[in-house]
């Protein structure tokens, strides 16, 4: 009989594959429960999660390729800890790709599209107006799923996804630095015009200038100790 979260996926009765093992251990650390070198022992994660030991096994093991947990010989697995420098490695891949994204998506922008894209940046702007800073996060990462979501690029997006479990807590810092979506917006702004008005090239120059602003911030924000992960730049 299939555990809450087993390895293969959960099955209910209508058929609908509930999460993996792998799914929930993901969430926990990107969303903050799990904290960067905290140790994973098997037998907690199957009780708390109501899996079977081979099942969170497995789950360490495909999270250890994803860059999220490491594990240590004859010390068991914990979560991995980005430093600074990797934090920037890795944004500056998000600025290739993701400026790809967005040159994409500016060929293959909808009406429907850029109608929730101007929605997306008029939530920013009131965000930024009123000083609701998780509301702006929160639209900042919906903005970068719409954008990606648009351009189509299935392989790029596959990379993204892991990229950003892997930066979830540098992004949160750069989310709550003071100052930082009233930087960020006109950024956003121009990225969303861009696409909109279907120009490719400004898309992917727009993106790039965003994405380059962040790699420049995040080391005056590496200090900042935030108690629970939030996505955003």
């Amino acid at each position: 009989m299939a555990t809450r979260a087993d390895a293969a996926g959960t099955v209910g009765a209508v058929g609908v594959v509930g999460p993996t093992v792998a799914d929930t251990i993901r969430e926990a650390i990107t969303s903050g429960e799990f904290a960067p070198n905290q140790r994973l022992v098997e037998a907690e994660l199957s009780q708390q999660f109501g899996a079977s030991r081979a099942a969170v096994r497995n789950a360490l093991a495909q999270l250890a390729t994803e860059g999220l947990v490491e594990r240590i010989q004859n010390r068991g697995a914990r979560v991995r800890a980005v430093s600074l420098a990797e934090a920037i490695e890795i944004t500056e891949v998000r600025m290739v790709l993701e400026g790809l994204c967005a040159a994409k998506a500016a060929e293959r922008v909808t009406e429907d599209d850029r109608t929730e894209l101007r929605e997306i940046g008029a939530g920013m702007q009131a965000a930024v107006a009123s000083g609701d800073v998780f509301g702006y996060s929160d639209l900042n990462r919906r903005l970068h799923a719409r954008i990606l979501a648009v351009s189509g690029q299935t392989t790029a997006c596959a990379v993204l996804e892991r990229l950003h479990g892997q930066n979830v807590r540098h992004q949160f810092k750069l989310a709550m630095h003071p100052g930082r979506p009233t930087v960020s917006l006109p950024q956003h702004l121009a990225v969303i015009e861009a696409v909109c008005s279907a120009d490719a090239e400004a898309a992917e120059a727009a993106m790039r200038t965003h994405l380059r602003s962040v790699i420049e911030t995040l080391p005056e924000v590496d200090k900042d100790r935030p108690r629970r992960a939030l996505a955003g730049a």
